[in-house]
């Protein structure tokens, strides 16, 4: 268990970070460590994102929404995290809030929300999304956070796919080989809505060639519990690469 907090810094909010650098904190940031946390200055805390990798630095200055932190030094290069983008239809609010945190810890490296014809919610709060990926990035102690897309149609979303990029498609009932999966950083995986993908959906994701069925099993599960078997199969080919 990490003994500091460990917070996101939004490269473009900020000049790369160097060593004994003052860097003023969002006003957020600053209530969770002194009112939530009860920091207190000389405190240590981690921060981190893609470009500048992790940094350890004490607080400098803590006053209720401000809060300034002096960065002693990199504790992490830079490094990106090596996984797939994840394809998903949105479903109930804590559901889709789930596929973002369990994605964020599997390594998913962008979410592309898409409506299927069963898709049973076109609102995504991506805003929310957005603070629940940062959330996760900093628990899970991955040096990036992974983007989230506006919400596209599906049959568009196949029309301008790359043929060179795999899509690894969790067709429940499909009967897909349960072969071992050997993918490549950057390939994707789709997950259905709520009650799977429609007929007219399976012969459309079949007749794509980039498309590769995915076999989560023989048991029906939930799309949430789906995102993270397939990003978990998909995720330990990755490693065999």
């Amino acid at each position: 268990m990490r003994d500091c907090p460990r917070l996101f810094i939004a490269p473009e909010t900020i000049a790369p970070m160097a060593r004994d650098a003052m860097l003023d904190l969002e006003a957020g940031q600053a209530h969770y460590l002194g009112t939530v946390l009860r920091r207190q200055v000389g405190a240590e805390v981690a921060l981190f994102n893609a470009r500048d990798g992790e940094w350890h630095g004490v607080i400098d200055h803590l006053r209720r929404d401000r809060c300034r932190i002096q960065l002693v030094g990199q504790t992490r290069a830079p490094v990106a995290t090596r996984g797939v983008c994840l394809l998903f239809a949105p479903l109930k609010r804590d559901a889709t809030e789930t596929v973002i945190r369990m994605g964020t810890e599997l390594g998913v490296t962008r979410f592309r929300p898409v409506a299927s014809e069963r898709t049973n919610t076109h609102r995504i709060n991506t805003v929310r999304l957005e603070s629940i990926a940062v959330e996760a990035a900093e628990q899970c102690e991955r040096l990036d956070v992974p983007g989230i897309d506006p919400l596209a149609d599906l049959p568009m979303v196949l029309s301008r796919w790359p043929d060179d990029v795999s899509l690894f498609a969790a067709l429940e009932r499909s009967n897909a080989p349960a072969a071992p999966v050997v993918a490549r950083s950057g390939d994707c995986v789709l997950i259905g809505p709520e009650g799977g993908f429609s007929p007219r959906e399976h012969d459309m994701l079949r007749a794509r060639s980039f498309v590769r069925p995915l076999s989560l099993g023989d048991l029906v599960l939930r799309a949430d519990t789906a995102a993270a078997a397939a990003l978990a199969l998909v995720g330990a080919g990755l490693k065999a690469l």
